[in-house]
């Protein structure tokens, strides 16, 4: 049995603990024999899947207690194995969401960081500089490049901080592994995701 997590950027796969990439130019060439149970948030890449041997969407056994309009199938995956918490995956977007109780509060949705690169870069060609992750946030920058860094990582870091108060937070994604470096509280967690889509597959009973 495989586990396959499409999003907007990539095809993430997991297998016996094992977790792996593919662009989604690779997921279309990519071929087996076992099953593969996915959940996926890339239209093209979903009806392209339809009637495949094999490729089982997991998105209709999902179970999950919000009044959220509009939820993701990948953050509903995650926050699934979440009691309480806020759960940060950084990726092509950056999701929030709060968990309290077994029940989801709500959550918001900001660029990831290549996005504010464009951002910036449709803004004046100036402008258009990489975000460097490492910036210094402890001194107000005195050249542009750390000045947009600084601007885009800080702003994410507080409002993160504001929201999360005393809950743990829990990081997947791209970028999770950097940003969860500047919270005590928290834990990386690429299997996030995979792990809710196992305990979904358990409660279907969809175990082969």
């Amino acid at each position: 049995m495989i586990l396959c997590d499409i999003g907007n950027s990539n095809a993430d796969f997991y297998q016996d603990g094992k977790v792996w990439s593919m662009s989604h130019k690779q997921f279309k060439e990519f071929s087996t024999q076992e099953r593969v149970y996915y959940i996926c948030v890339n239209d093209a890449l979903k009806s392209w899947l339809q009637g495949r041997n094999h490729f089982i969407d997991l998105e209709p056994y999902f179970e999950f207690d919000t009044i959220y309009q509009g939820m993701g199938i990948d953050r509903i995956a995650a926050c699934c194995t979440i009691e309480d918490g806020m759960i940060v995956d950084a990726g092509s977007a950056i999701t929030v969401d709060i968990m309290s109780g077994g029940m989801h509060l709500g959550g918001f949705i900001l660029p990831g960081l290549g996005a504010y690169e464009k951002c910036y870069a449709s803004i004046s060609p100036r402008l258009n500089l990489p975000v460097n992750p490492s910036i210094a946030l402890d001194a107000l920058p005195q050249k542009t490049n750390d000045a947009i860094s600084y601007g885009v990582v800080k702003s994410i870091i507080m409002l993160l901080e504001v929201t999360c108060k005393d809950k743990r937070i829990f990081f997947l994604g791209g970028d999770g592994k950097f940003f969860s470096k500047f919270f005590s509280n928290a834990v990386f967690d690429r299997t996030l995701i995979f792990r809710g889509m196992l305990k979904t597959i358990k409660e279907a009973h969809l175990e082969q």
